[in-house]
């Protein structure tokens, strides 16, 4: 074995012992670098003659390749080495069963709340929307409710830092009413010009659903519900009317005809004369006990008023129900706050 074929043999043996690149590098220098062996008889090339040259330079240049050659192959082989041991510590169990994605569904209320829109569509009743932070005046002055009348401690509210032109704080809605009120003023705005023409004003029948606050939290109760409100007025609507498309969606939302409904006299400064709506269930666990539902009467005249019409030409009714309720009844739910709690066991059977 000549001189070059030992270099050759020797960085081969070196480059196998190297256990990281590191050490391969200084493997690598002790052949091919600045001091190396191969870089050695390079220079020592000048000395000899031309013709010496040309068959020393061709076999210290195969020498060189065949060690470059191993260089690369034992740097390969490192980083596959090291390709292995990152996938084996980074391995995944492919064994295991995998995560199952459920699929979503719509929150009870929101069932409730699209069955109710729907069936009131269907009776030709518009849908109105409108904003949750409400005006003094919207929540409770136009509602025939003024500052300090007693009626605003059956539906204490929460207040914000912003106040009204008359330096009155606004506050979170405690109904959907003030949307009748505006309602009643895009109504009548969308129609001027054809009122001003001598035509007769479409008669006003909307709903407005949506979210309410009200300081109450217990089983039934909770800072935050939903509520429907509804409005019919035109020049012949009667309190008879009121219990024709009462009774007519609470048989249609609970689908039975085998319901009774009871409409008992009660107060709100926002309608006279006024009356509780109760259902009673013919059968299921229900049957035979009185539940309360809603809230109704025909519209005050001081609200009509208010709403930019005259009390003496349009006459109507209004009604008021907790959608939230509505829901406990329909699935048979004992206790409000389920459905806010955001338990997934919960609310996974209403999908």
């Amino acid at each position: 074995m000549n001189e070059l074929d030992s270099i050759v043999d020797s960085a081969r043996q070196a480059f196998a012992a190297a256990a990281t690149p590191a050490d391969l590098e200084n493997a690598k220098a002790r052949f091919t670098g600045k001091a190396g062996r191969i870089t050695e008889l390079m220079k020592g090339m000048g000395a000899l003659g031309v013709d010496e040259k040309k068959t020393r330079g061709a076999a210290i240049n195969l020498a060189k390749q065949a060690i470059e050659a191993a260089l690369a192959d034992r740097r390969q082989a490192l980083a596959d080495a090291e390709l292995q041991a990152q996938l084996k510590a980074e391995a995944l169990d492919v064994s295991l069963p995998g995560r199952l994605r459920e699929p979503g569904g719509l929150h009870p209320v929101s069932r409730t709340m699209e069955r109710i829109e729907l069936i009131f569509s269907s009776m030709g009743f518009d849908v109105a929307d409108g904003p949750e932070i409400e005006s003094d005046w919207h929540s409770f002055t136009s509602l025939n409710n003024p500052p300090n009348h007693p009626a605003r401690s059956m539906q204490d509210t929460f207040y914000v830092d912003i106040k009204g032109d008359d330096g009155v704080a606004y506050n979170l809605r405690p109904h959907t009413s003030p949307m009748q009120v505006r309602y009643a003023h895009q109504h009548i705005k969308k129609h001027a010009d054809a009122a001003r023409a001598g035509a007769a004003m479409p008669e006003i029948r909307v709903i407005a659903p949506g979210r309410t606050y009200r300081v109450d939290s217990d089983a039934t109760h909770s800072p935050m519900f939903h509520q429907c409100e509804g409005l019919w007025l035109g020049d012949n609507v009667s309190f008879k009317d009121l219990k024709v498309v009462f009774t007519d969606f609470c048989r249609t939302f609970f689908e039975s005809n085998d319901l009774a409904l009871r409409f008992r006299p009660s107060f709100f400064p926002f309608t006279e004369p006024s009356a509780e709506i109760d259902i009673q269930f013919q059968s299921g666990p229900l049957a035979g006990r009185w539940l309360e539902v809603a809230g109704s009467g025909q519209v005050h005249p001081a609200v009509v008023r208010n709403m930019g019409l005259d009390p003496e030409k349009y006459i109507g009714f209004a009604f008021g129900m907790g959608p939230d309720r509505l829901t406990m009844l329909r699935y048979g739910v004992d206790d409000l706050r389920l459905f806010f709690d955001g338990d997934v066991r919960f609310l996974r059977q209403f999908r």
